[in-house]
């Protein structure tokens, strides 16, 4: 077999990829670009220049220096979307520390183990969000912020911590406030920052991000100046952003997808990223499209259905929309298709990686034929090589069911502080394993059938969900499907579906099986059926599938 009969593909190369820092891609940006809109917060009123943007960005950065920070120390940022997490993106970079970012779901316990695996030596807090009140849950970790002075905390179960820095207006004992430290940078420490622009590298970790496992405490995935600033930049050029373009950006901040695909995508390009709202809200999202003009809209497909479907979608004029990208899961052929008629993305992309890749290995172009952009998600991206592989580390035949695999510049440093999770994940020639059950065709283009664990051995049968989730979604009463498996005395496995239902429209399990009947082998005809009004699933998207199956495992316990 010849290595074109192989699924293995690497992506062009004919730019070549930034030698940069993010600081020094900023500042070059910011002066090219000067007098253009760089940021558009909506909730919060602020709309600044690349110029007004900078000029913000290293006074944080001068406040950071005085307060102490050195290069490699780490900040954690744990807020929803505003402008001070962007302005600490950025600030971060520019003095050589690592910014953590913390879901802004996490609890008590996952915020203690957060901030000592990477042994944060600052935090800044939003006040609240939602149901998290954040700064009582900092003083229930550390009730010694109520006795020590800012900046000298000692807390005996955050042992690391010493400055915590808070957003808002409020005053809290032991806390800095974010403006106060943007008011504290001296000349001295704006000729530090300037001497740290050419000191730095592009090699140096400058991001840790928590990757949302199923199954034991998340993993700190650790990347650098060229994993994530040539990440954002091939996928700006992915979308063909121009300092024109503004960027519509729904996805949270603390995940890639807002980081790295939506504020590096537009500062790499001179674009504008706007951001409606600090979490995912479908109108607040269409309303910011439509007041800002936007021509590039991001967003996972749970997100783009519910703009599709909201009452008053039609009211929204999104004729300005030109592209975006759509990741974080599977998306539904149906979704794609109205994507594209009915919000005008008709440059939409798909794009597929994961964090531990900065996080794009994969993405469709502008002028690939629909069915492409339809059923997978596209080809390897530039400056990376992909393989899939079958249980034995061989690579599998075009056509051929493997696992993803990618080696290049994009693959993060390692777990921090986690070798031996680190060497699971990366091999010792370099490859990281997805964990993602992958078909390569002839061109190219890799589609997305499932994941390892995902897979259901039902008497023996290996059976993939998103094959029976895409034959699903073609029943027209069904809105969103997702399909695992359970425990089985008998088979092992069973086929189990929860399913939304579009609006007004009504079911039975026996309705269901019996369109399943003579379409699709009777063991991928599910067994169990639940109709859902939602599913459980983290705050970027992602449906959580395990959880899904513990509730079940739990009721078919209870059941007679």
């Amino acid at each position: 077999m010849t290595a074109a009969q192989l699924s293995y593909g690497t992506g062009p190369t004919s730019r070549p990829l930034q030698s940069e820092t993010i600081g020094q891609l900023f500042d070059r940006i910011s002066d090219e670009f000067a007098e253009r809109d760089a940021l558009i917060v909506a909730h919060q009123g602020i709309r600044w220049s690349y110029a007004e943007y900078r000029e913000r960005v290293d006074r944080l950065a001068t406040g950071l220096l005085a307060l102490g920070f050195v290069p490699g120390d780490r900040i954690g940022i744990w807020a929803p979307n505003c402008y001070e997490w962007c302005l600490m993106q950025f600030a971060t970079a520019k003095i050589g520390a690592i910014l953590v970012n913390i879901n802004p779901a996490y609890r008590t316990f996952e915020l203690e183990y957060a901030l000592n695996k990477v042994q944060c030596r600052g935090l800044v807090s939003a006040e609240s969000f939602k149901t998290s009140h954040y700064v009582e849950m900092l003083q229930d970790l550390a009730p010694e912020l109520g006795n020590d002075a800012p900046g000298r905390l000692r807390a005996e179960r955050l042992s690391h911590l010493q400055v915590v820095v808070r957003l808002g207006d409020g005053i809290t004992p032991g806390m800095y406030n974010f403006a106060d430290v943007c008011a504290m940078g001296a000349d001295s420490d704006r000729s530090r920052l300037h001497a740290l622009a050419t000191s730095l590298q592009r090699d140096d970790p400058v991001n840790i991000q928590f990757t949302s496992g199923t199954t034991g405490h998340p993993k700190g995935a650790t990347l650098t100046h060229a994993n994530i600033l040539n990440n954002g930049t091939m996928v700006g050029d992915g979308m063909r952003l121009g300092p024109r373009d503004k960027l519509c950006i729904p996805v949270p901040l603390y995940h890639c997808f807002g980081m790295v695909m939506g504020n590096l995508a537009c500062v790499s390009h001179g674009s504008t990223a706007v951001f409606p709202g600090p979490g995912f809200d479908p109108q607040t999202t269409l309303e910011a499209v439509a007041t800002w003009r936007c021509t590039a809209l991001h967003g996972v497909p749970t997100m783009f259905i519910a703009e599709l479907d909201h009452p008053s979608f039609k009211t929204f004029d999104l004729g300005s929309l030109r592209t975006g990208i759509m990741a974080g899961a599977p998306c539904p052929v149906e979704v794609m298709r109205r994507v594209i008629s009915d919000m005008h993305m008709k440059e939409v992309l798909i794009a597929y990686g994961q964090t531990e890749c900065s996080p794009v290995n994969h993405m469709t172009d502008a002028e690939d034929p629909i069915e492409k952009r339809i059923s997978t998600v596209g080809r390897p991206v530039p400056h990376v090589e992909i393989k899939l592989i079958d249980s034995e580390g061989a690579t599998v035949p075009i056509g051929e069911r493997g696992e993803i695999c990618c080696r290049g510049y994009s693959v993060m440093r390692g777990y921090w502080d986690d070798d031996v999770r680190t060497r699971e994940t990366i091999d010792p020639d370099g490859w990281l394993h997805s964990g993602d059950i992958g078909i390569m065709d002839g061109d190219g283009y890799v589609q997305v059938v499932g994941r390892i664990k995902d897979m259901i051995i039902r008497g023996g049968e290996n059976i993939y969900p998103r094959e029976v989730e895409e034959f699903l979604y073609t029943h027209p009463k069904i809105q969103e499907v997702q399909v695992f498996g359970v425990p089985d005395e008998r088979f092992g496995e069973q086929v189990c579906a929860w399913i939304q239902l579009a609006q007004g429209q009504r079911m039975t399990p026996e309705e269901l099986r019996e369109f399943c009947r003579d379409r699709i082998a009777h063991s991928k005809v599910p067994h169990y059926v639940r109709f859902v009004d939602g599913y459980p699933m983290t705050v970027t998207g992602k449906i959580q599938k395990f959880r899904m199956r513990e509730a079940m495992i739990e009721d078919l316990a209870r059941a007679p």
